[in-house]
């Protein structure tokens, strides 16, 4: 009885591995975790691209709107780091760091800090010596030299895919277009 029990076994195991009706659904089965992960993986990179390029628009609005003023007051700052958080919109403004400084060069070509603002950061503290990329040590002008900051934590393959929070930042330095120098009005 036992021989024809095994014999049994071994005849239906012999078909289903002639049968090619299941093939499909073993390829389905495989495939299947490597297209979710292609899927999952290309949804987190599509959107840590738009964040960064939305930072990259963040900076350049904020030293733009900067740089076409005389003087700029507590309003005015304001308004273009509100303007700034706009830019980023429909992605969260929590993780979202901007610092807006002006640097003063001197005759002997020491950049300095001269008034910072910053937006959920710490700005740059006044009169700090800073060094400048080369190129824009230019003795006696004035930059405006913004910065963003923006911590992306992917929301789906969090763990997954990233492990961790991915920094994005960019930075931009910009003369003054309507005076020598801005000046800070508080």
């Amino acid at each position: 009885m036992k021989n024809n029990r095994q014999g049994g076994i071994l005849a239906k195991l012999a078909r289903l591995v002639r049968d090619p009706r299941g093939v499909s659904a073993v390829e389905f089965a495989v495939i299947l975790p490597i297209m979710v992960t292609l899927f999952v993986a290309g949804a987190e990179i599509t959107q840590a691209i738009t964040i960064k390029r939305k930072a990259t628009q963040v900076v350049r609005t904020v030293g733009d709107l900067t740089s076409q003023d005389a003087s700029i007051t507590n309003t005015e700052m304001q308004t273009i780091l509100g303007a700034a958080t706009a830019v980023l919109a429909p992605y969260p403004t929590n993780k979202l760091k901007i610092t807006v400084s002006s640097v003063t060069i001197d005759a002997q070509g020491a950049a300095k800090i001269a008034w910072s603002d910053a937006y959920q950061t710490t700005a740059k503290t006044v009169n700090t010596t800073i060094t400048l990329p080369t190129g824009l040590n230019v003795a006696s002008t004035s930059l405006i030299w913004a910065e963003v900051s923006y911590d992306y934590v992917p929301p789906v393959g969090y763990g997954l895919l990233i492990n961790g929070t991915i920094t994005l930042t960019d930075k931009i330095y910009l003369r003054p277009r309507m005076a020598a120098t801005i000046a800070r009005v508080p």
